[in-house]
């Protein structure tokens, strides 16, 4: 009797074995990406899965980056959402609200990857729930570049505190040829006067910019060009071309930006540019993240397979193959530390500056904050048009309004 089993689980075993390798038993994953480069490894990525994993089938799918959201919700409220997708920080609360994303917690705790994460990077993609949906697949963090050729001309260090950042632009600047610190006062950017007024104690929730901490905080980021002048007279004006343009061409010895500038910088400068984390405000330092995470949605029928798949693209050299097609950074220790994209030093800047990253908290009124709010009234208070106080108040009233 014995033997008739052995024989009759064996039989079933090489069925159900052959049954995979035809693929008719092989489970499939419909994965959505975005990714605007023609040097497309996800190919190459899903060969290697399906290889180590016969009994799941990835069908991944490029999605033009304009549609990409409008497809997605699309796709979600049609029910035919795919199985797991790329996903950014600021789409996480409207998923979250359409119950649309898989918790993916226990399943972290169990993954081998998990250790190998760089630090910080799950905490900031929590969701506003607390549980964990994203797991993060890419990122970029704001560092501080800097000229050490002119710094150690002047016997400077690169500043660890605003108070010594005040003092390196001061120093820095020979108006009308060479100003402290390129400021974007332009759209997008929010975060560069972010490193300034939140350590400050200025807090983007109601009621947390009219506080006499944060009024004088937005002050004394004011006060460095119309006080001290140590931005160029362009800066309320200024976007990222510009600020990245007068680097490059000497005209200001510092400013903020990440690490996908850093090629076009280095062709212009070679080694007369650097970087480091951005200085110390006060008791803590603030800098923006930049993300690009993975999720599983909660309407598939296949998330154990669609878990082993987004695990895969954010393990060891397979995140590194990801990130090379997109210009951003590996989100392992094992990728940063052979890292060849980009120069080191401002890897190492990146990474320094991970624990203390942050987002702008998620409610409706992010969007108008970022694009309309805070560069228009950036400007008027650059100008002086309006006072360091009437900048707060008409931020305020947006998130009020909310």
């Amino acid at each position: 009797m014995k033997t008739v089993m052995k024989k009759l689980l064996a039989a079933c075993s090489l069925a159900a074995g052959l049954a995979l390798a035809s693929g008719a038993q092989a489970e499939t994953v419909r994965f959505w990406y975005h990714f605007d480069n023609p040097d497309n490894p996800m190919s190459k990525l899903v060969e290697k899965f399906q290889t180590q994993n016969p009994g799941i089938k990835i069908e991944a799918e490029n999605i033009p980056w304009n549609s990409y959201y409008d497809n997605l919700y699309t796709s979600i409220v049609g029910g035919n959402a795919p199985d797991a997708a790329m996903v950014k920080l600021f789409a996480q609360p409207r998923l979250v609200e359409m119950g649309a994303l898989e918790p993916i917690g226990d399943r972290l705790e169990k993954w081998a990857g998990k250790a190998d994460l760089l630090d910080n990077l799950l905490t900031l993609n929590k969701g506003p729930d607390g549980q964990q949906y994203y797991l993060p697949i890419q990122y970029v963090v704001l560092y501080l570049y800097y000229r050490p050729d002119l710094f150690k001309a002047a016997g400077l260090e690169p500043p660890k505190t605003c108070e010594e950042f005040l003092n390196a632009a001061k120093t820095l600047t020979k108006a009308p040829d060479q100003y402290g610190f390129g400021f974007r006062g332009g759209k997008g950017g929010w975060d560069q006067w972010g490193t300034f007024v939140f350590p400050k104690g200025a807090k983007f929730e109601k009621g947390g910019l009219t506080t006499p901490e944060a009024i004088a905080a937005n002050q004394w980021l004011i006060d460095l060009h119309r006080v001290h002048k140590v931005f160029p007279p362009s800066a309320p004006n200024d976007g990222f071309q510009e600020i990245l343009g007068a680097f490059k061409g000497g005209k200001t010895a510092m400013t903020i930006h990440h690490i996908g500038s850093s090629a076009d910088i280095v062709k212009a400068l070679g080694d007369k540019v650097s970087a480091a984390p951005v200085p110390k405000c006060g008791e803590k330092a603030w800098t923006s993240y930049g993300d690009e995470s993975l999720a599983v949605f909660s309407s598939s029928s296949a998330k154990d397979a669609a878990w082993k798949w987004i695990s895969f693209l954010a393990e060891g050299e397979n995140n590194v193959l990801f990130n090379q097609a997109t210009g951003q950074l590996t989100v392992t220790k094992s990728g940063s530390k052979n890292w060849k994209l980009h120069e080191q030093r401002f890897v190492d800047a990146t990474v320094a500056s991970l624990p203390f990253a942050a987002v702008l908290p998620q409610p409706s009124a992010t969007a108008d904050f970022v694009n309309t709010v805070w560069p228009t009234t950036m400007q008027r208070a650059l100008t002086g048009q309006i006072s360091a106080e009437q900048m707060m108040k008409e931020i305020e009233a947006l998130l009020a309004s909310q």
